[in-house]
């Protein structure tokens, strides 16, 4: 019996052993002749056994492999995600992981893998790293995209490129690390292409488009030598074209460029024996890209695009916001007034009044604008009208005095060894009939704490002369309160002489157009200077200086303009020769390098 029980092996195990062996061999086999690359890694991370093909595809000997970092090999450690998920494997807490990787081979050329990881079968330890070579299908995919994305006819980005590339450049994180933060757009029609389709056939029209397409690379190419990045041109169908500049300086270099383009088309295209002659209209937009759309900057365009069309063809026109809102209704406008105020929307800039005398800064005119959040910014004379006419102008004005006052105050206060300068603030006649004035400015100035002599208050000759009860004793009032009175424009409405000699007023500002009429010395171009003008200013200087009044001429833009001002007794001018309307920082910074240039003589 115990001979039985030491006898020889069941057949079955010694089948099975057979089996597993078999099956061993026939693994190792498939492993080392699979035209995948494959290596066996081990739960440490290193290579236990890799096939020949995995050495074929890195450009090695596959027993050489072993013993090497697995995830060196396919740079599995170039990205967080995928050496998390690697080590996730590795460590049986994950299934698999697939990835796609750039691999340089030692001959310098490269390819792209696809990378799997996943258990070994069976319950061994370890991982199976399979490699598959798939640069013909990343080809093949970079090719189907390229004619998806590209036109037929012109061979430059189409439609869907175009928007993709726009969209991807306002994006933040593509313009807030680096870059201007800005971007520009010409948009390009071609004049009268439809007659030369009709006339001569699509085939010839293809060509030409083909043509342009040569040409506005050429010129994208030439804008790009100097800069950073050369322009997208794009064909957005028909006969319409778009370069769009990334990170553009401003709209000169965006002017530059639709130059550039038009010149370019004006040179004849001989196509096939076809000599033909086209002209171009473009739309140019230049903005900050915070803030920016697709759509919004392409309505913009468009709206340019128009614009020159309409203006003539053959011709380039800059997207201007104030023109821009003119499209828009009176309603349109007027209705999103009174919420504009209480958003925050309107502004107040700052242009300098200074003695004729001396050259010093002695005050500032407020002037409003209006940031409107689609139009840009607007100027009074696009809002102030409809103001009047809704009543709006009441809360307006009771905004610009107290922001005017309360600057005004500031300027004071951080200056206090400097004589301080006034403001002075533009009055509608409907602030004087519709609200109590009077009252409004006390409770400002009392709020503020700015005396009363430092505030200045402008109404319009027209609004002045001729008024009569309310009006005259609200400005009577104001006069006594210490508060300045100016008319503005003088000399181009009633000019009651006799009437202002009763009026509570301190300062006539003269027109403009008396101003311009001087002669401009050493100026060839300028306009022939008007002598009369220059008589009836100083009468008006001498009469109002007789009535006890200051005179500040408006428009001042060169200094043999103030020079002749001077002479005849000007007190005040103001106007570009000195400085635009700037921002309360600006005039902070004018008062600065005044005090400074008296200190130091």
């Amino acid at each position: 019996m115990s001979g039985t029980s030491e006898g020889p092996t069941p057949a079955a195990d010694l089948d099975r052993s057979a089996v597993t062996d078999s099956h061993h061999t026939t693994y190792h086999r498939v492993f080392a002749t699979a035209p995948l690359g494959m290596a066996v890694v081990a739960p440490e991370g290193y290579v236990v056994s890799a096939n020949g093909a995995l050495g074929e595809l890195l450009g090695a000997d596959p027993d050489a492999l072993a013993g090497r970092v697995a995830a060196d090999l396919v740079d599995l450690s170039s990205d967080a995600r995928s050496w998390h998920a690697y080590r996730e494997v590795l460590r049986g807490r994950q299934a698999r992981l697939r990835c796609t990787r750039r691999l340089k081979r030692p001959e310098g050329h490269s390819v792209w893998v696809q990378v799997t990881v996943a258990p070994l079968t069976g319950g061994e330890p370890g991982v199976l790293m399979s490699v598959a070579d798939i640069s013909s299908r990343r080809e093949l995919q970079a090719q189907l995209r390229h004619l998806q994305m590209h036109d037929p006819v012109t061979r430059l980005p189409n439609r869907t490129l175009f928007f993709e590339r726009l969209t991807a450049a306002l994006e933040a994180e593509s313009y807030e690390q680096s870059g201007t933060g800005r971007i520009g757009l010409c948009y390009l029609d071609l004049d009268g292409f439809k007659a030369v389709n009709d006339t001569l056939g699509h085939r010839v029209g293809d060509r030409l488009l083909a043509a342009v397409a040569e040409r506005l690379n050429r010129v994208a190419d030439e804008a790009g030598y100097a800069r950073a990045a050369t322009p997208l041109v794009a064909r957005l169908g028909g006969d319409e074209f778009a370069l769009l500049v990334e990170d553009s300086t401003g709209t000169e270099q965006l002017a530059d460029l639709a130059e550039s383009a038009l010149k370019a088309l004006q040179e004849p295209f001989d196509l096939a024996g076809q000599r033909l002659s086209l002209t171009a209209s473009i739309g140019v937009v230049e903005r900050h890209a915070a803030g920016t759309t697709a759509t919004g900057l392409m309505q913009a365009a468009d709206t340019t695009l128009y614009w020159a069309k309409a203006d003539g063809k053959g011709r380039w026109t800059l997207f201007d916001p104030e023109r821009n809102a003119h499209r828009m209704t009176r309603q349109a406008l007027s209705s999103t007034l009174r919420p504009a105020i209480e958003r925050g929307e309107f502004v107040l800039d700052y242009q300098p009044l200074v003695a004729m005398e001396d050259g010093r800064l002695n005050g500032v005119e407020a002037l409003i604008r209006w940031h409107h959040p689609q139009f840009g910014t607007l100027t009074p004379n696009r809002f102030i009208g409809l103001a009047e006419e809704d009543g709006s102008i009441v809360q307006l004005g009771r905004w610009a005095l107290a922001t005017a006052c309360r600057q005004a105050r500031r300027w004071q206060l951080d200056r206090p060894g400097e004589p301080p300068i006034f403001v002075s603030v533009n009055v509608a006649v409907r602030q004087v009939w519709d609200s109590d004035l009077v009252a409004d400015v006390a409770e400002v100035l009392a709020e503020t704490g700015l005396a009363p002599h430092l505030l200045q208050l402008e109404l319009t000759e027209s609004a002045v002369m001729g008024s009569a009860g309310r009006p005259l004793q609200a400005l009577q009032a104001l006069s006594d309160m210490g508060v300045r009175i100016a008319i503005d424009d003088f000399g181009t409405g009633y000019s009651n002489l006799a009437y202002l000699s009763r009026l509570p007023v301190s300062t006539l500002k003269l027109d403009g157009s008396f101003v311009r009429g001087f002669q401009y010395e050493g100026d060839k171009k300028a306009v022939a200077p008007n002598p009369a003008d220059e008589v009836i200013v100083e009468a008006m200087i001498q009469l109002a200086h007789r009535l006890g009044l200051t005179v500040t001429a408006e428009c001042v833009e060169t200094s043999a303009q103030a020079t002749r001002l001077r002479r005849i007794g000007c007190d005040t001018g103001q106007g570009w020769l000195y400085s635009r309307p700037v921002s309360p920082d600006r005039i902070s910074e004018l008062l600065g390098e005044q005090a400074y240039a008296v200190g130091n003589p």
